[in-house]
């Protein structure tokens, strides 16, 4: 796991796996990709006040040394620091009861396949005293996720619920080729190649597996991928929703002479019709736009009354779209936006 740069880990699927293409949310992995993007350089908005939070909490908080030790790893991060989740939408605290769990055989198994000759020292406990180290390392994460990551949780769990809720619909309606062909961001999708751009350079095949996709918020982090479970090959991906991380320090919006769909219908209803490119709920507009959900209401009721938006219940949710009108007026003005923009 971890970083990414010009290597490709490509994972051959056969019909079954592919078959069984099934999508989880799973806040350990959050954790572990943020944990990962507090040790880069450049750090881009909207997780810039996050990273600076993050890096406060490890410099100051000593019951997270070990999640500090472990992060020295680097790209070689075994798979069983990275558990699969234990259900479509578990909580930290049943992650991290699994993560305690680990049997030893696992980790002898992973480290030898990882480090043939020794593991570094920062993997040599969980080879030694397995069940204390695994301890340390859930204790520390869970100070960390007290600290850092469960005050976002509710509007990040909102915009994974969207996403989620999005890609289970494509996964029903088109199948798992078209879902995964979607997915993009430093993923490719060649049949029967899944290609992930990684730091490393590996090729395997899964047979007669089950493919799990995870989308992470925090996959800025680095691109997760699991290979070592006999049953299970689980995958990471972007996620929309980082702006939930961002708190009011926004980036500076365009000028108005820049957005034609702003001055026609207002700055926050050009947001929320752009954001329905792909249909979305109430509370997953808020989360992604950084709005409260009272404003993303009155966009919508008003955006509904106009005919550029329509409704639907999926379920418990309700599920707001673009009506034709709406998809013309967001792509006329986009083009004539650009048109201005290259004369």
């Amino acid at each position: 796991m971890g970083g990414y740069a010009a290597c490709v880990i490509r994972i051959r699927l056969d019909e079954a796996t592919l078959s069984r293409t099934r999508i989880a949310v799973s806040p350990l992995w959050e954790t572990i990709c943020g944990l990962f993007l507090t040790r880069r350089d450049e750090i881009h908005w909207p997780y810039t006040a996050w990273v600076r939070s993050a890096r406060e909490v490890l410099r100051s908080e000593p019951a997270t040394a070990p999640v500090r030790a472990v992060l020295d790893t680097g790209s070689r991060f075994p798979d069983f620091l990275s558990p699969i989740p234990p259900s479509a939408c578990p909580t930290i605290g049943e992650e991290l009861d699994g993560l305690r769990a680990t049997a030893p055989e696992v980790v002898r198994r992973e480290l030898s396949a990882y480090f043939p000759h020794r593991p570094p020292p920062e993997l040599v406990p969980f080879l030694e005293d397995p069940a204390r180290a695994f301890g340390e390392l859930a204790d520390a994460l869970g100070v960390f996720w007290e600290a850092a990551m469960a005050p976002h949780w509710p509007a990040m769990r909102a915009a994974l619920d969207e996403e989620v809720l999005y890609r289970a619909r494509a996964l029903a309606g088109a199948g798992p080729d078209a879902l995964l062909a979607g997915l993009r961001d430093r993923i490719r999708w060649e049949p029967p190649t899944l290609t992930l751009v990684k730091a490393l350079e590996h090729s395997f095949t899964a047979d007669d597996q089950r493919l799990l996709l995870i989308p992470l918020i925090f996959s800025a982090g680095g691109l997760m991928c699991t290979t070592d479970n006999p049953g299970v090959v689980a995958v990471s991906y972007q996620s929309r929703g980082a702006v939930a991380l961002a708190g009011d320090a926004a980036p500076r919006a365009a000028g108005p002479e820049a957005d034609r769909l702003a001055i026609l219908v207002g700055r926050g209803r050009a947001s929320v019709l752009r954001a329905l490119a792909r249909p979305a709920t109430t509370a997953g507009l808020a989360a992604e736009l950084g709005l409260a959900p009272s404003t993303v209401s009155e966009h919508l009721s008003a955006l509904l009354a106009a005919g550029v938006v329509n409704r639907r219940r999926v379920g418990r949710r309700v599920l707001y779209g673009l009506e034709p009108a709406g998809v013309a007026l967001v792509g006329l003005l986009a083009q004539q936006g650009t048109t201005s923009a290259a004369g």
